[in-house]
């Protein structure tokens, strides 16, 4: 394994990291409705656990208010039933096979507690990405040790590791910026 390695092998886990990330922001509810809400509920389906969107049709009515159109007659309440019992907070109403799920407009303390998940979500993804940072030094260190590389090398090393690292955590923050805007537009 070469310092070229490395920080290749490092740089794909950063990106991973940040891609995590921006995927759990999504499951962060704003003001506004998007079908990709409801990505996270799962229904009963022949037994099994299955996301919402596989069992069917979820578009948007207006900016407030998702509908869910069921493939199968039998499947609309499950649906209403697991949305109701999700930790999203909303409250399908059932118009024949329809269901419509209003988005309730956020006070200003949910805003709050928002932008405070948001931060705490964001702060996880810089640790996980300063723990990468540590696993690849770690690496330039034993190699180092192994001979395989100088001291200069490993330092050069730990440089362009840590530039890597500060341009993932800019990004990061960037995001959370974006999102706790995005939370608190009213």
């Amino acid at each position: 394994m070469s310092i070229a390695d490395i920080k290749k092998t490092t740089e794909q886990k950063m990106q991973k990291s940040v891609e995590a990330f921006k995927h759990e922001l999504t499951k962060i509810r704003t003001g506004r409705a998007h079908p990709g809400l409801l990505d996270q509920v799962h229904v009963e389906y022949y037994g099994s656990p299955v996301p919402i969107s596989q069992v069917a049709n979820v578009t948007l009515l207006d900016a407030r208010t998702i509908s869910v159109q069921p493939w199968e007659k039998g499947m609309g309440p499950k649906i209403e039933k697991a949305i109701r019992e999700s930790d999203l907070g909303l409250n399908p109403s059932s118009q024949g096979d329809l269901l419509r799920v209003p988005m309730p407009a956020l006070t200003e303390e949910r805003r709050k507690e928002l932008t405070k998940v948001v931060k705490h979500a964001g702060e996880e993804a810089k640790v996980a990405v300063r723990n990468l940072r540590r696993d690849a030094n770690e690496q330039a260190k034993k190699l180092t040790k192994d001979k395989q590389i100088t001291e200069d090398d490993e330092r050069r090393s730990q440089d362009e590791v840590q530039k890597l690292t500060d341009r993932t955590i800019a990004e990061i923050d960037k995001l959370i910026a974006g999102k706790e805007a995005e939370i608190l537009a009213v």
